[in-house]
């Protein structure tokens, strides 16, 4: 077969071009040691084994609320900076949104934008290899009109739920609020005062917070110091929103993953960034990234998932990222063309066996 050169595709719809590339990038994966054709990076990056059998499932979730979950150990590990391989499908304008790690025998909680949660049992959803299609989530979670997902998170992780709003407020609730005997369709906080809900995270009731904004600025203080109806966590510059809040846990050795759209990441560690002694004050800069999309707790053995636009999906080591009590760009976490990440989340690399 003649060896054909990349035309150029500068010229090319962007649709087109998008579309063009996601196959290239599909190709590269696809592509074995002996198929004779060029390497793509993934062939060149070594892969670790999966791990053995466990009951923990990635749960990826589009906007529209479809919805997967496919066993964790069916995702094989990669370098930092790899190209990941493709999960959730969609069609249409219907991209990935939404990402966690649950056990098959619990339940998710699923927030609207208006603050409302639902549970819905894992092993309700469809279960899929990474490549699969998934159902809606919608026959479970009855959302009213103009209303759409904004978070998920298991069931029973912590003492207390923290939500965080576009506004920058924010509320801290006991966990039983959501526990199995909340009636679906609770509403969590005000949300003609609040807005609409940003980020959720669970907490252990006596940590600190740390708010995390789209521009890469955030506010750390201590979780107590909240009202109990909520208030004010962060004073937004124009055109900013949070992007995720977490728990920060003592002691201050603590690191947190915080992901750009550009697929650069960071593990900042909170030795590095003082607490405020209230909630309500300007951010600081944490990461610099003109799109932060996402910052979860992360120890050195934990596995970093990310999910892109365009539905690939990698899993690394924490480790292979760099800590640092500065701020800093980041580094390459997942390599990316004509796309962007989109969610991000952390499971230890505990496994729960089957």
């Amino acid at each position: 077969m003649t060896n054909l050169e990349r035309p150029d595709l500068s010229q090319v719809a962007p649709e087109v071009r998008t579309y063009i590339e996601a196959l290239e990038v599909e190709l590269a994966l696809r592509r074995g040691p002996d198929s004779g054709q060029p390497a793509g990076q993934a062939d060149l990056e070594p892969q670790e084994p999966s791990e053995p059998p466990t009951t923990l499932q990635v749960v990826a979730i589009s906007a529209a609320g479809l919805a997967k979950r496919t066993p964790r150990h069916l995702y094989d590990r990669q370098r930092r900076g790899g190209m990941g391989v493709f999960d959730l499908e969609t069609s249409g304008g219907d991209a990935p949104a939404l990402l966690t790690v649950a056990d098959r025998a619990h339940d998710l909680i699923v927030f609207s934008d208006q603050a409302r949660a639902f549970h819905v049992p894992v092993s309700r959803l469809a279960e899929t290899p990474v490549r699969g299609r998934g159902q809606s989530l919608l026959t479970a979670v009855a959302l009213q009109a103009g209303e759409r997902l904004a978070a998920a998170l298991p069931a029973g992780r912590g003492v207390a739920l923290a939500l965080v709003s576009e506004r920058g407020y924010a509320r801290v609730l006991p966990a039983h609020v959501v526990g199995q005997a909340m009636i679906p369709g609770t509403a969590l906080f005000r949300y003609a005062e609040f807005g609409p809900l940003a980020a959720v995270c669970w907490t252990t009731g006596d940590g600190d917070l740390f708010v995390a904004t789209q521009h890469g600025l955030a506010i750390r203080f201590p979780e107590r110091a909240l009202p109990l109806q909520g208030g004010l966590a962060i004073r937004l510059e124009a055109g900013d929103r949070p992007a995720a809040v977490e728990a920060v846990r003592p002691p201050d050795g603590q690191a947190i993953f915080l992901l750009g759209a550009d697929g650069r990441g960071t593990l900042r560690l909170m030795s590095g960034f003082a607490a405020n002694k209230a909630p309500g004050g300007g951010g600081k800069t944490a990461m610099k990234t003109e799109q932060l999309v996402g910052a979860v707790a992360a120890e050195p053995g934990d596995d970093i998932f990310i999910l892109s636009r365009l539905s690939k999906m990698i899993r690394f080591r924490a480790s292979e990222v760099p800590a640092k009590e500065g701020v800093v760009q980041g580094v390459n976490c997942m390599t990316l063309r004509a796309d962007a990440c989109v969610a991000v989340t952390a499971s230890s690399s505990a496994v729960a066996p089957e």
